[in-house]
C-alpha cells in the first residue's frame, strides 16, 4: 500500500491548485498590475474550467439519471454568474467548491488507507512444507493445510494453528494490543501477527486471499455504504433540499421580473442558490463515520456498519458472557488439595498419567498441568498406566507405577473407595469450598483412598478486572450473562468487579435479557460462542469476539473485536462517543451556514463573491473538524498480561510432609456425576479413549 500522498504532490488536488493560481492571478491583474480587461478575463475563464472540471461532469452525468445533488446546484450558480457577466465570481465559486470536493475525496482516501496498509501485513512469499519439501510460494496461493514455517521475526501470512515450536506473537498491528502473547502447539495464530522469540510451524486454516486480515478490510469497506442514523438524517435533510432550493431561487428570480430591477434580483437568485446549497451537509457525517471507522481498528474493533458506529457512542450498559469473553477458555489446574500422605507432585503426576488417555477439558487441564518443565522437573516424567478404561461421565481409572489409580467426580470416587474416618478434610467439604471459589473439581483416589482433589478453573483474563472497573469509570452498567451454574458465576463476577449476575441462561434467556435491557438503556452484549448469537442480534450493538468466537456469533454482532486485552472496549466506546459529538457538531455547523447565509443573500447584504468565501471555507471547516475522528485514543494503562516467558506456570506445586496415612470419611459431594460445577461437565460430555 503507497503511503500518504503529500498535498502538494496529490492528483486530486492538482486542478483545484490550478484553478486558484488562475484566480489569484486573475485578481493581481486587475487590481495591482491594471492588466487589460481581456487578460483578466482569460485567467478567470482558465480558473473557471479548472475548477468546475472536478464536479461539472459529474453533476450532468447525475441529472441524466434523473440525480439532483450539491454539485448541479454549483453548476447552475456558476453558469448564472458567467450570464450575469460576474465570471470572477463564478471562477472563485468553482475554485473553493473544487477544492472542498478533492478535500473530501482526499480524506474518503486517507480514512481506507489505514485499513487497506492491513493487506500489507502479510508477505509477499511464504516459506511452506509441501509434500515433505521445502518451498517459496507466494502467500496468496496458500491453500488451507499447508504447513508454514516461520523463523523469529516473520510475518504470518495466513490464520493458522500452531503445530510445533514456541514463541511470543506480536499482533499489536492486527488486534491493538502491544505486548506479544505466548504461541505454543494448538494455539491460533492471526495473519499479520509477527513471532518474536522463536520459529514455529504453523497450520493454515485460510488460504491466502480469505484470511482474518482480508475480512476485516471487507467488512469495514462494507460499513462505508451503509451509513448510520445521522447520515441517513443528513441524507434526508440534502434531497428535498436541494429541489427546495431550486425552487426558492426560481421563486426570487420570477418575482424579479416584476420588479423595476429584474438583473439585481436574478443575481440575488442565484447568491440564495449558492448560500443555500448543502454542500457542507452532504459531507459532514460521512467523512466522520469512515475516519472513525477505519481508526477503530487499529483498537482491534471492527465496525461493520455507520450505524452500529453511532449507536456504539450512546451504550450505558454492557453485558458480558464468562467463557472466553471474561475468560480465557482454557481451563487450568489452580489448586492441589492433597487429603493424605501423598504430596502434590506425586498426585498430579498420577492423575496426568491417567488423563493423557482422555480428550476431555478438564483432563487436558491435568496433563498440561502435570507436564509444564517446573512440574516435570518436581515429579519427573509422566509414567506409562495399564490396564486404562475409561467410565463414561464418571472418570478414568488405571493402574500406575503398581497402584490402583481413579480420577474423576467425588461422587464415583465415594462409591468406589473405602470409607473410613479420620481428622483430614473430608472430600466433600474440600469439593465445596473450591466450588465456591468458582472451579470445577476432580478427585483422585489410589489404592481406593481418596489422596487429593483437583481444583480446575477457566480462569479470568489478566485484564478483565480493569476493564469493567473502566466501564464503571465512564458510567457504564455492567452484567454477566451466563449459562454455567450459579457458584462458579458469582465467584468470578465478584472478582471481575460485577454485581449483576445472570447464571444458567439458555441462548432464548440471554435473548430475552439483552431486550429488556436494551428497552431501558442502549446496550451491548459482547460474546463469543454460538449460543450467544440470538443475544448479538438482539442487542442495540452486539460485539463478537471475532478473534475466537463462533462464525455465527461473528455473523450477528454489528461489531467484532479482534483482540484479547478487554480494556480496549471501553477505548472504543470513547472514540464513538467522541464520533458522535464531532458528527453533532458538524451536522450543526452546515445546518447554520444555511440558515445564516440565506437570508443575508436575499437581502442583499453579502454578495455572490462573500457568500462563496463564507460557505466553502465552512465546508472546509467540516471535513477538517470530521477527520479529528481519525484518531483513535491510545492504551495508557501498564500492562497486567504476564509477559512471554520460557517456563509459564499455571500452578505453583509444594510438597506435602509425609504424615501417617489419614483415615477418610468420604462423602458425595454436591455436583454433577463426574465434577463440580463447570462450564462442561463431564456427564455431558463423555470421556473416551483414543
Amino acid at each position: 500500500m503507497e503511503d500518504s500522498v503529500a498535498l502538494w504532490r496529490d492528483r486530486l488536488l492538482l486542478l483545484p491548485a490550478l484553478s486558484g493560481v488562475l484566480v489569484v492571478a486573475s485578481l493581481t491583474a486587475d487590481h495591482l498590475l491594471g492588466a487589460p480587461a481581456s487578460l483578466v478575463t482569460v485567467l478567470e475563464a482558465g480558473g473557471l474550467a479548472a475548477g468546475a472540471w472536478t464536479f461539472v461532469p459529474d453533476a450532468l452525468r447525475r441529472l441524466a439519471r434523473r440525480r439532483l445533488g450539491v454539485g448541479l446546484l454549483m453548476t447552475i450558480a456558476a453558469t448564472g454568474a458567467v450570464a450575469l457577466g460576474h465570471i470572477g465570481e463564478a471562477a472563485a465559486l468553482a475554485f473553493l467548491f473544487s477544492v472542498a470536493e478533492a478535500l473530501e475525496e482526499r480524506a474518503m482516501h486517507r480514512a481506507q488507507q489505514g485499513l487497506r496498509a492491513l493487506l500489507a501485513l502479510v508477505p509477499d512469499v511464504t516459506r511452506v512444507r509441501r509434500a515433505g519439501h521445502e518451498l517459496q510460494v507466494p502467500t496468496a496461493d496458500l491453500r488451507v493445510g499447508d504447513v508454514l514455517l516461520l523463523a523469529t521475526g516473520d510475518r504470518v501470512p495466513t490464520d493458522g494453528t500452531v503445530l510445533a515450536g514456541r514463541s511470543g506473537i506480536d499482533t499489536s498491528a492486527v488486534t491493538g494490543e502491544s505486548i506479544p502473547v505466548p504461541a505454543e502447539p494448538g494455539d491460533d495464530v492471526l495473519a499479520g501477527s509477527v513471532t518474536t522469540n522463536g520459529a514455529l510451524e504453523v497450520r493454515a486454516t485460510a488460504d491466502g486471499q480469505d484470511n482474518s486480515l482480508t475480512q476485516i478490510v471487507r467488512l469495514v469497506e462494507e460499513a462505508h455504504a451503509r451509513k448510520g442514523d445521522r447520515a441517513r438524517l443528513a441524507d434526508r435533510i440534502a434531497r428535498p433540499l436541494v429541489p427546495t432550493i431550486l425552487a426558492l431561487s426560481t421563486t426570487v428570480a420570477l418575482a424579479g421580473l416584476l420588479t423595476d430591477q429584474p438583473l439585481l434580483w436574478l443575481e440575488r437568485a442565484l447568491v440564495v442558490l449558492v448560500a443555500a446549497s448543502p454542500c457542507a451537509m452532504a459531507i459532514a457525517v460521512p467523512v466522520t463515520v469512515i475516519s472513525a471507522i477505519g481508526s477503530a481498528s487499529r483498537l482491534g474493533v471492527v465496525i461493520k456498519s455507520g450505524q452500529a458506529f453511532e449507536q456504539l457512542g450512546t451504550i450505558r450498559t454492557v453485558a458480558l458472557d464468562k467463557t472466553g469473553t471474561l475468560t480465557r477458555n482454557q481451563p487450568r489446574v489452580v489448586t492441589v488439595q492433597t487429603l493424605a500422605d501423598l504430596d502434590q507432585p506425586t498426585v498430579l503426576r498420577f492423575a496426568a498419567s491417567l488423563e493423557a488417555a482422555s480428550t476431555h477439558p478438564l483432563a487436558t487441564a491435568v496433563v498440561t498441568a502435570a507436564t509444564a518443565p517446573t512440574a516435570a522437573r518436581t515429579a519427573g516424567p509422566l509414567p506409562t498406566p495399564t490396564d486404562v478404561a475409561e467410565h463414561a461421565g464418571h472418570g478414568i481409572a488405571g493402574t500406575v507405577e503398581g497402584h490402583h489409580v481413579r480420577v474423576g467426580s467425588a461422587r464415583w470416587i465415594h462409591a468406589t473407595t473405602s470409607s473410613t474416618t479420620g481428622s483430614a478434610p473430608t472430600v466433600a467439604a474440600t469439593v465445596a469450598a473450591l466450588a465456591d471459589d468458582g472451579m470445577s473439581t476432580v478427585v483422585v483416589a489410589v489404592d481406593d483412598q481418596a489422596v487429593a482433589v483437583l481444583g480446575i478453573r477457566d480462569e479470568l483474563r489478566p485484564e478483565a478486572a480493569e476493564a469493567v472497573r473502566m466501564l464503571h469509570d465512564r458510567g457504564v452498567a455492567t452484567v454477566m450473562l451466563t449459562g454455567d451454574n450459579v457458584r462458579t458465576a458469582a465467584a468470578l463476577a465478584r472478582a471481575a468487579g460485577i454485581d449483576d449476575v445472570r447464571a444458567e441462561q439458555l441462548p432464548a434467556d440471554k435473548a430475552a435479557a439483552i431486550g429488556t435491557s436494551a428497552r431501558t438503556s442502549p446496550t451491548a452484549m459482547i460474546g463469543d460462542g454460538i449460543n450467544d448469537a440470538p443475544a448479538l442480534a438482539t442487542a442495540t450493538v452486539g460485539i463478537a469476539m471475532g478473534a475466537t468466537g463462533s462464525a455465527a456469533a461473528v455473523e450477528s454482532a454489528d461489531v467484532a473485536f479482534t483482540g484479547h486485552d478487554l480494556r480496549l472496549i471501553p477505548l472504543a466506546l470513547d472514540h464513538a462517543r467522541r464520533g458522535r459529538r464531532i458528527m453533532t457538531t458538524n451536522i450543526a455547523l452546515a445546518l447554520a451556514i444555511i440558515v445564516v447565509l440565506v437570508p443575508l443573500a436575499l437581502l442583499g447584504t453579502l454578495g455572490l463573491a462573500q457568500v462563496v468565501l463564507v460557505h466553502e471555507l465552512a465546508e472546509v471547516l467540516v471535513i477538517l473538524n470530521g477527520l479529528r475522528a481519525a484518531r483513535a485514543p491510545h492504551p495508557t494503562w501498564t500492562t497486567t498480561t504476564p509477559a512471554i516467558a520460557s517456563d509459564p506456570e499455571p500452578l505453583t506445586l509444594t510438597p506435602t510432609p509425609l504424615t501417617p496415612r489419614h483415615h477418610l470419611t468420604l462423602t458425595a459431594a454436591p455436583s454433577c456425576s463426574c465434577c463440580a460445577p463447570s462450564d462442561d461437565p463431564h456427564n455431558t460430555r463423555p470421556r473416551t479413549v483414543r
